[in-house]
């Protein structure tokens, strides 16, 4: 039986018997606390007398009627409706009852705990639409879509187009309230994919504002819940918004496809955003309530401006299948990084070095790496792919193509493409056909190495000097990994740098050299550097124009170690902290030293998202990678140094905010718990610094792990922020209670429990599980893991069950349970019918296990 699976053999099939016409949807949100009914009514053309089937997900179905006559309701089952004997043009009605969700998967359903309104909105990627309305659901079955809602009249209810709202009759009571409702009717769309289309309702707030397009004002309004409307910064968000309508517009060399643009900002929220057409939706923590990191800021610029360009690739033209999903997501990643570095943060390629490469190093170095063109077999396949490969690689290696092929003969192509195939489906061949017409580049080759085949590559500098430290060989050994041995093509810039001083004393790393090559193979000579006086640091790969890990020779990481913060160009600043963190990672490089260049350094950073990586690896260096009998005297001193760092940052700066927060995830002994209590009581104060609603959450936490406080701590702290922010807060909190009773409620509340968390209460839970100071208090789980995560993939939806098998790995007892890679190996023997996608979970943690292994006894 399928289940809620589809393989695309299934797809294949189905697409070449029928062709979508159009749906209408009705959709009553009156009817039920728990259900809404769903009524559709799809047309499509078939070849006569074939069967197929189409997809719902519904507690009840109430009847079926297929070119006038009525189906037995046993049509439906396993997450499909058989329907057979096709006429040339049909017509299909289904009415069902559909299920709220509390996943982010579906409609999802969620009620604030501030006035008990309820909010309401879909999510669809990848297969989720068939939990709101009966659909084919594959992405090359394009369609009109029209929407019709009933809902309570005092919400607002979006969709796709722009729609009408007209008084029905009727009433449907909210948390004790007995309310008028209303009818939507949403004009008709072009040909979009099923899953980008979107219906959200709920008493949001409104925002009225417009963008510019080349074919006139459009409407784009702002939403986001009640309780947020006062830290809503619409203008900023619709500032950011123009400069992508402006940009894009020009570039991609046609309009907006749509006929308007609104963006929301809903709660639990499970990812970023999703690019539903004209109708797109955030992650509600994007609306700041509290002072925030600037990295935060500037990343949710780049979300804005991600979303926006999925418009045009993604739901204008659309993959036929999900093997292209990289296409949608590294076009996306990159245009976006692109714009924001040509029209707003000009380090924007900075911060795309730290965060995005550094996640796609890290992704393609895990055993279930793959080719950016993955072979989706089925759904499930596909929900494991939202990665570093499918995003930040695939945009790495496009950047790369986009050097190669000139940026002005790419977007040529681009638009081209757009030209060609708007409102349809395609493949990879039909971009890479209009790229090398544009270009004259032959792109078969390029497209074999870089998006067929998986596995970073390691450049390693080889170099000899002479008596007086001039250059006398110097080579780039490309060494690849055994399980993919791809040696590719690339360019590089190999940039010297000397140690300065400056006649106000201060000490710069000045470039002394520069080269850019062409390099291939295992080994490359570089001629060009003979007779050059050796620098005191040698950095592969200046410029960060190759996607490739670096590695830095014995000297030039002494100089970095000593002297980083004397780069004046954050670039190559961030991209020796790379090389740190990458040798660290693979236990080339001893933990404690990678710390000490992170603690050395950090106070002088300027670039806020490279701040934040550091505190996450060094956060993650001291828990995993340090030696064990080291890993809390270096916890001690670190969370120290943070502190020392947080006194001295400017006052009210971002650095201080992030070090206040970095050293509050650290703190442990009696006196750095005594500084957290004596911040939450502001009897210890810093210039500037704000004690808001969410630092005092990180400071409770702190102290709650540090078994300071108790669950009365919390509930005192839960009334003075009783908002859906401070309820996931506070599940985080109770999690990370450091006794047995409190992991044993944790542990049962989000494994055992007989009703399912909501998604973003989970993912709160997980994370406070995790957070203790003494890992002796996760070991009792280890055995209780792997007897359960068969049975979570099983019983929950595709993201929940990720999400737990994931964040619950017990990769923290590395070195400290001495049988854990015994017990997954175990696992894997024990489980090997299981699902390809789950296996890939639990190879992948225990992949971490065993990185952590080897860079502890490289610590050691």
């Amino acid at each position: 039986m399928p289940g809620t699976n589809l393989t695309r053999v299934e797809a294949e099939a189905r697409a070449a018997v029928i062709t979508t016409d159009s749906y209408q949807v009705e959709l009553d949100l009156t009817t039920s606390e728990d259900t809404f009914r769903s009524t559709s009514t799809v047309r499509f053309s078939a070849t006569p007398g074939e069967a197929t089937f189409i997809d719902l997900i519904a507690p009840q179905v109430h009847s079926i009627v297929l070119n006038g006559a009525e189906l037995p309701l046993t049509a439906f089952a396993d997450s499909r409706i058989a329907l057979s004997d096709l006429q040339a043009d049909n017509e299909l009605t289904v009415v069902a009852d559909c299920a709220y969700m509390n996943t982010g998967e579906g409609l999802h359903k969620f009620t604030d705990p501030e006035d008990g309104e309820v909010y309401l909105y879909s999510q669809f990627e990848v297969a989720d639409t068939r939990r709101v309305y009966a659909v084919f659901e594959q992405p090359d079955l394009k369609a009109s879509f029209q929407f019709t809602v009933t809902a309570a009249a005092h919400w607002h209810v979006i969709s796709n187009n722009p729609g009408t709202k007209t008084a029905a009759d009727g009433s449907v009571t909210i948390a004790g309230t007995s309310h008028d409702v209303a009818r939507w009717e949403f004009t008709p769309t072009t040909r979009i994919p099923c899953y980008v289309t979107a219906v959200v309702a709920g008493p949001y707030h409104r925002v009225e504002g417009t963008v510019e397009s080349r074919k006139g004002t459009l409407s784009a309004d702002v939403y986001c819940r009640k309780a947020l409307a006062q830290y809503l910064d619409s203008d900023v968000i619709l500032g950011d918004t123009q400069l992508g309508f402006d940009f894009y517009e020009k570039t991609f060399q046609m309009d907006y496809p749509f006929e308007k643009y609104d963006q929301l900002f809903v709660p639990e929220f499970n990812a970023g955003a999703m690019e539903n057409a004209g109708c797109v939706t955030f992650l509600e923590d994007y609306v700041f309530r509290s002072k925030t990191a600037q990295a935060r800021v500037e990343r949710r610029t780049v979300t804005i401006l991600h979303e926006l360009a999925h418009m045009w690739f993604g739901d204008l033209v659309t993959m036929k299948w999900w093997n292209d999903l990289w296409l949608n997501e590294s076009f996306a990643e990159f245009v976006s990084t692109l714009c924001a570095a040509e029209t707003k943060y000009s380090n924007s390629w900075v911060t795309f070095n730290s965060l995005e490469k550094s996640w796609a190093y890290r992704q393609d170095q895990l055993p279930s790496t793959h080719p950016i063109m993955a072979n989706i077999r089925d759904l499930e396949d596909v929900e494991v792919n939202f990665d570093g490969i499918t995003y930040a690689k695939g945009a790495s290696v496009l950047r790369q193509m986009v050097a190669w092929v000139g940026q002005d003969k790419f977007f040529e192509g681009v638009a081209e493409y757009f030209r060609k195939h708007h409102h349809s489906n395609t493949t990879l061949s039909d971009l890479l056909v209009e790229l090398e017409k544009a270009s004259g580049r032959d792109l078969d080759a390029w497209s074999d190495v870089w998006l067929q085949k998986a596995g970073v590559t390691t450049l390693r500098p080889v170099i000899e000097v002479d008596t007086h430290d001039d250059i006398a060989a110097f080579s780039i050994k490309q060494e690849v990994p055994a399980e993919w041995p791809t040696q590719r093509p690339h360019r590089i810039g190999i940039g010297g740098y000397d140690v300065k001083v400056e006649s106000n004393g201060e000490t710069v790393l000045e470039r002394t050299m520069f080269v850019e090559i062409d390099i291939d193979g295992a080994s490359t000579d570089v001629t060009e550097l003979i007779g050059v006086h050796r620098p005191a640091l040698v950095l592969v790969n200046d410029g960060d124009l190759a996607y490739a890990k670096v590695r830095l020779d014995e000297d030039s990481l002494a100089t970095a170690v000593e002297h980083l913060s004397g780069f004046e160009d954050p670039l190559p600043r961030s991209m020796v902290l790379a090389a740190a963190w990458d040798m660290t990672r693979d236990g080339e490089m001893p933990a404690r030293q990678f710390i000490e260049l992170v603690l050395k350094n950090i106070g002088a950073e300027d670039q806020s998202t490279v701040v934040m990586m550091l505190l996450r690896q060094l956060q993650s260096t001291l828990g995993l990678f340090v030696s064990p009998d080291a890993s809390e005297a270096a916890t001690h001193d670190a969370a120290d140094t943070l502190w020392s760092l947080a006194i001295n940052a400017e006052a009210g700066s971002d650095n201080q905010l992030q070090f206040v927060k970095a050293f509050a995830a650290l703190a442990s002994t009696e006196g750095q718990l005594d500084t957290i209590q004596g911040l939450l009581d502001q009897k210890v104060r810093l210039d500037d610094l704000d004690i808001d609603a969410d630092l005092a959450w990180d400071l409770l936490t702190a102290l709650v792990a540090g078994e300071r406080c108790s669950e009365i701590a919390i509930e005192v702290q839960l009334t003075k922020d009783a908002t859906a922010s401070g309820e996931r807060r506070a599940a985080h909190a109770r999690a990370a209670i450091a006794t047995v009773e409190g992991k044993r409620a944790a542990w049962d509340l989000l494994i055992n429990a007989e009703k399912d968390l909501p998604n973003a209460l989970q993912s709160a839970a997980t994370l406070g599980f995790n957070h203790v100071n003494d890992t002796a208090l996760l070991e009792p789980y280890v055995d209780e893991y792997f007897a359960s995560v068969r049975r979570i993939y099983n019983e929950k939806t595709n993201e929940m069950a990720a999400n737990l098998i994931e964040g619950l790995y017990p990769i923290q007892l590395a070195g400290r349970v001495d049988n854990l890679q015994a017990k997954a190996d175990s696992w894997l023997s024990d489980n090997d019918d299981a699902h390809d996608a789950l296996k890939r979970l639990i190879i992948e943690g225990r992949d971490g296990v065993r990185r952590a292994l080897e860079a502890q006894a490289k610590d050691a």
